[in-house]
């Protein structure tokens, strides 16, 4: 049986974890942050069931709340012309690079998006992939060679410009 110790010490050793892979599927820092504290909320109330390995549990989680609140469309931020300073953590890689990314990645479909950021920044099996999003691992396959397909033709993505 799981109790609270074990849950702050989850939340202690993921939540980093956890908000990179919500602000890779969000691309906002404000709402990721939503969205991991939501997750999270939603884990502890189920965190006697959860079992031994949470991480898969917690990741569908976060992913089911992403494509509710995506379906939803829910906006309340109106765009400018003057971008706002942001913060976050950093990466691996130049800004430029970093961004180059995170605009191709939106250009994904959300289904698209989860599978690539959870094989490729979470470096999930396709077996943990499917579990976490409900469908077979053929489907976890084929969603991430069609969006590797679609960034591939992205004029976004083209290296040779740069």
């Amino acid at each position: 049986m799981r109790d609270r110790a074990d849950f702050e010490r989850y939340v202690e050793q993921r939540s980093g974890r956890l908000l990179r892979t919500a602000y890779l599927l969000c691309r906002d820092w404000a709402t990721a942050e939503d969205l991991t504290q939501t997750a999270l909320a939603k884990a502890w109330l189920a965190w006697r069931r959860v079992g031994d390995h949470p991480d898969a549990y917690v990741y569908r989680i976060l992913v089911n709340t992403h494509n509710s609140w995506w379906r939803r469309m829910w906006r309340r931020e109106v765009p400018t012309d003057a971008l706002p300073d942001r913060a976050g953590p950093g990466g691996e890689g130049s800004r430029d690079d970093r961004d180059l990314l995170r605009v191709a990645l939106a250009g994904l479909p959300p289904g698209m998006r989860a599978v690539l950021v959870l094989r490729y920044f979470e470096d999930l099996s396709d077996a943990e992939i499917a579990g976490i999003l409900g469908c077979s691992e053929v489907t976890v396959r084929s969603q991430a060679s069609r969006a590797l397909a679609k960034l591939r033709v992205d004029p976004a993505m083209d290296w040779s410009r740069r």
